[in-house]
């Protein structure tokens, strides 16, 4: 890595340099950049922390239209079950395959901004890229695991770990005031002696 290329990683970890690279169709190199995430990458529940490492192994091929970059972007996860709010943890691998057209080719004069990556001052900038593979290969919902019954309703303990038969009496509540007023016995003898009326 040039320094050039080198204080760009510091600055953006995204952004690489090309002009190395050259524009003559076939020419190929490889980038094996290990960066820090300058923010969270992922969904809501589950995501690449703030400030963990993130590992590029990709190669970038110049072609008539731009410099197509493929390979793989992985690091570690950390989230908590959609289900029970237990920590998770894990690896997310993501592939890209992604053209960035150079500023005065076809695709570029003839796609919409929002449909296709450019090169800009001879760097392309993985972050979009990036952002878009990894919370599409995250799941909405986490789990811990393909059973996991969750929490009780009733006092949010995790039933996985709740003693057997957890249950919690559930009261009408047109009927809860009538419980605190009479005890247990004499709320269960009323009905009795109402028909003995």
């Amino acid at each position: 890595m040039t320094r050039g290329a080198a204080d760009d990683a510091v600055r953006d970890p995204y952004v690489i340099d090309v002009r190395t690279l050259g524009r003559r169709p076939g020419t190929m190199s490889e980038v094996h950049r290990t960066v820090r995430a300058p923010e969270r990458v992922g969904v809501e529940m589950i995501g690449i922390p703030e400030g963990s490492e993130i590992d590029l192994d990709l190669r970038l091929e110049s072609v008539s239209e731009g410099v197509l970059v493929t390979g793989t972007v992985s690091g570690e996860t950390d989230g908590q079950c959609a289900r029970c709010l237990e920590p998770l943890d894990g690896t997310v691998t993501v592939f890209l395959t992604e053209l960035f057209a150079y500023p005065d080719s076809a695709t570029e004069q003839t796609t919409d901004s929002e449909d296709i990556h450019r090169l800009l001052d001879d760097r392309i900038d993985l972050e979009q890229s990036i952002i878009d593979a990894v919370a599409m290969e995250l799941p909405l919902s986490p789990l811990c695991s393909d059973d996991c019954p969750g929490l009780c309703t009733e006092c949010g303990v995790r039933l996985a770990v709740a003693e057997p038969g957890h249950s919690h009496e559930i009261i009408d509540p047109r009927w809860a005031g009538l419980r605190d007023k009479f005890p247990a016995s004499d709320a269960d003898a009323a009905p009795e002696n109402r028909g003995g009326d």
